[in-house]
């Protein structure tokens, strides 16, 4: 009987520490977006300023009316845009790759998942930048009549800018589910590694 309760008490206790890893992969997932998100339009900013004064600053309440934001330190407020926009995109890309890389070892259990993040963020990126491209290539060369429901301000200066930004983020979004499922395989084929490791051990 005894045997059989510390049994179920570290079948408990193992189960509980597998759920607060996975708290912490969730937490973590949120935290590392958000950085991204402040990187990423650090960068998009640098190519187009007025994405952010003229419509980005508008749409997250930093100003309420205006033809153009101007602040003292306008990065600050694009960090802010950036972290808001994605910090929320960790949470259900870090539940999904924290399901997959469910393990005994908890220390595998993070790597596995944080690494299938990472894998995610990068084809996101380059979703991003395949947009980027598009966007000077192809869309800005277009009819504004052409943008169905894209907000373009009436007083842009650099038009092709404003439009290949706007692809770009776009793009992310797009690269952050295909991500996904690179992230899903990643985690996949360590797993399959470590599987392939432990029938050596015992066969040997």
């Amino acid at each position: 009987m005894l045997l059989m309760r510390t049994k179920h008490y570290v079948d408990y206790r193992k189960e509980n520490e597998k759920f607060l890893t996975f708290l912490r992969i969730v937490a973590t997932g949120c935290l590392v977006a958000g950085l991204y998100g402040i990187i990423h339009d650090q960068l998009t900013y640098t190519i187009s300023p007025e994405y952010y004064t003229k419509f980005k600053f508008y749409q997250f309440g930093f100003a309420d009316e205006g033809s153009e934001v101007i602040f003292e330190n306008p990065r600050l407020y694009v960090s802010l845009v950036g972290f808001l926009a994605t910090w929320w995109m960790g949470i259900p890309v870090a539940t999904i790759l924290g399901l997959f890389s469910l393990h005994s070892d908890r220390s595998k259990m993070i790597d596995m998942a944080m690494k299938g993040f990472i894998v995610t963020m990068i084809i996101a990126f380059v979703t991003g930048l395949y947009g980027l491209y598009e966007g000077y290539t192809y869309l800005a060369h277009q009819p504004k009549e052409n943008f169905g429901r894209w907000f373009i301000p009436d007083n842009l200066v650099d038009f092709k800018s404003f439009i290949a930004v706007g692809s770009m983020h776009n793009h992310s979004y797009l690269g952050v589910f295909f991500g996904l499922f690179g992230g899903i395989a990643y985690v996949g084929w360590q797993k399959g590694i470590m599987k392939m490791k432990q029938r050596k051990e015992v066969g040997a």
